[in-house]
C-alpha cells in the first residue's frame, strides 16, 4: 500500500514523500515501515500502541485510531501531524 508521510517525518524516509508499506493491520504496516525505516514507529505510536496526540492518520478517507484497524485492499494511509497553537 502507499503511505503518505508528513514532512516532519521525512526525515526518517530519506526525503521521500510516499513509500510503500505491507500489512492488513495499521499496526502491521507500521510495524514494515520500522523495519524500513528504523525508529519511524516511535514517532507515530506511543509505548501504549496508541496515535502520538499530535499524529493523524487516514486509512481510505477515514481517520484511524486504533492500531488494530484492519487497512481494506487497496486504500491507501495518510499520515499528517496535527497542528496545535494558539
Amino acid at each position: 500500500m502507499k503511505v503518505v508521510i508528513p514532512s516532519q517525518l521525512r526525515g526518517y524516509t530519506g526525503g521521500a514523500k510516499e513509500v510503500e508499506a505491507a500489512g492488513a493491520t495499521l499496526a502491521e504496516a507500521l510495524a514494515d515501515l520500522d523495519r524500513q525505516f528504523p525508529g519511524f514507529r516511535f514517532r507515530v505510536i506511543d509505548e501504549q500502541d496508541r496515535v502520538r496526540q499530535h499524529i493523524l492518520i487516514f486509512v481510505g478517507g477515514e481517520r484511524c485510531e486504533d492500531v488494530r484497524d484492519k487497512i481494506p485492499e487497496g486504500a491507501e494511509v495518510f499520515i499528517a501531524g496535527a497542528l496545535s497553537g494558539g
